[in-house]
């Protein structure tokens, strides 16, 4: 038996750790039941999450990242307002703040599909569809996980990053579409790692800002069909 609903939060502005931690606990609520499951011959079915943020300033860095990609001292992060963590997801630093829109997805896989590179594929294909409303042209770029603007040109620039962990077919962390922020932050990185390439935004390309809760719910319209999610169970968190 699978469950292909989504319990869907907007937890609004939310420090990292504290998401991180929501994250783990949701994460781990499934694990319990999917080894209660094995060990016991059950079949409950395992909830679905996904959650939107916003971030305060923060700088993260994937287990496989180099931390001289942070170009800031301790000194200067806290002038910048900003805080940094080393954490579990794939992927090198990346920049989150006011402004961007964060999604997590905390999904069972095995309620929808077994393959985690063509998960990826679909979060990038969500963003693409998303922005393409917008008259942007999203692609993907070889070997660079994440959505370009202007990739195969000297001017490709990232609109948006996504670094995921999975473990037991389950899901954590995800993307960060960058549709207003304050694009100076990102120059205190080398963003994912990558040198040489720009960082954009929906606000940057479009020349005006664009309302964020409209955007989420482009999101939400492509994630339900590219996933096949047959609802949302909708909820909001302060």
């Amino acid at each position: 038996m699978t469950n292909k609903t989504v319990q869907l939060k907007d937890l609004g502005a939310k420090d990292y750790k504290e998401t991180w931690d929501y994250q783990t606990e949701k994460l781990q609520e499934i694990v319990a039941i999917k080894i209660d499951n094995r060990r016991n011959e059950k079949n409950t079915i395992t909830p679905n999450h996904f959650l939107f943020v916003e971030h305060p300033h923060v700088y993260t860095l994937g287990k496989s990242g180099d931390a001289s990609n942070l170009l800031l001292n301790e000194a200067q992060l806290k002038e910048k307002e900003a805080s940094f963590y080393a954490i579990n997801r794939g992927g090198d630093i990346t920049y989150h703040g006011p402004g961007q829109i964060v999604g997590y997805p905390i999904l069972d896989l095995e309620n929808f599909f077994t393959d985690i590179h063509k998960y990826l594929r679909l979060l990038e294909e969500v963003i693409i569809k998303t922005i393409a409303e917008y008259g942007l042209k999203g692609e993907r770029s070889k070997g660079e996980t994440g959505v370009w603007l202007g990739v195969g040109t000297p001017f490709a620039r990232k609109i948006c990053a996504m670094g995921i962990r999975t473990s037991r077919w389950l899901t954590m962390h995800g993307f960060a579409l960058n549709a207003t922020p304050d694009l100076g932050y990102f120059d205190h990185i080398i963003p994912c790692g990558i040198r040489g390439k720009a960082v954009t935004s929906m606000e940057a390309e479009l020349g005006k800002k664009v309302p964020l809760d409209e955007v989420k719910q482009k999101i939400l319209k492509h994630f339900k069909e590219l996933f096949e999610v047959e609802g949302f169970v909708t909820g909001k968190e302060k």
